[in-house]
């Protein structure tokens, strides 16, 4: 009797054993389905990661040629950053269009700190989109897009960097028959202007000559 119930035991014990153990394989499978990698633990009280511009700088006042072989490099530093970014967005902001920038439709790596766009090459590509003259913003953003709320540990948008492009124009000999429209009035002007010294020393001869005169007769 007492062996019975001891064998009953055990097979009950084994049972719950086997029970458990699909229960244990399925779950560690859908741990490494849902997140082989799991995303590093914010602290309390930590800043949303930031971008600051390094290239170029800040506070000067930027110009760049939409013009062959001209290249543009954009820098910048991370800081407070827990969670890496999956991949990183670049685009310049103008008139209400956005143009990628970078040779890869403006999608980098998450971990890059430079790019280097080439404004003719694109404008060449991009007929229907063309880079216009004027004043450019910079958005830098992660896979939370531009607008993307500041959360702590994670990048948030940068949109500090303001830029100009312009289009140069090209030389244009004087053989071609160009005449500078501004220039016609200035003639004239530079006439006067170079007779006038001469004007000036004429009248104080003439001064001088008749105050010596008169000097004679009253002596």
């Amino acid at each position: 009797m007492d062996r019975q119930l001891d064998l009953q035991r055990r097979q009950q014990n084994g049972n719950a054993s086997v029970s458990a153990s699909p229960s244990a394989s399925i779950s560690g499978s859908a741990s490494l389905v849902n997140g082989s990698t799991p995303l590093p633990t914010v602290p309390t009280g930590a800043q949303a990661g930031s971008i600051t511009i390094t290239m170029p700088p800040i506070q000067s006042n930027s110009y760049y040629k939409i013009a062959p072989s001209e290249y543009v490099t954009f820098g910048w530093n991370f800081s407070s950053i827990i969670v890496t970014p999956t991949a990183l967005t670049v685009a310049a902001v103008a008139n209400g269009n956005t143009y990628p920038i970078g040779p890869t439709d403006g999608v980098i790596s998450g971990t890059a700190q430079s790019v280097v766009w080439y404004p003719y090459g694109y404008q060449t590509a991009n007929p229907s989109l063309p880079l216009v003259q004027a004043s450019y913003t910079l958005h830098i953003w992660a896979q939370g897009g531009p607008s993307a709320f500041p959360t702590p540990g994670y990048l948030e948008p940068n949109s500090e960097l303001v830029f100009a492009m312009y289009t140069p124009q090209g030389y244009t000999p004087l053989s071609s028959g160009w005449q500078c429209a501004g220039c016609s009035g200035a003639l004239p002007q530079l006439n006067i202007n170079s007779a006038l010294p001469g004007v000036v020393a004429m009248i104080i001869i003439m001064l001088l000559s008749g105050f010596t005169t008169l000097r004679r007769v009253w002596d």
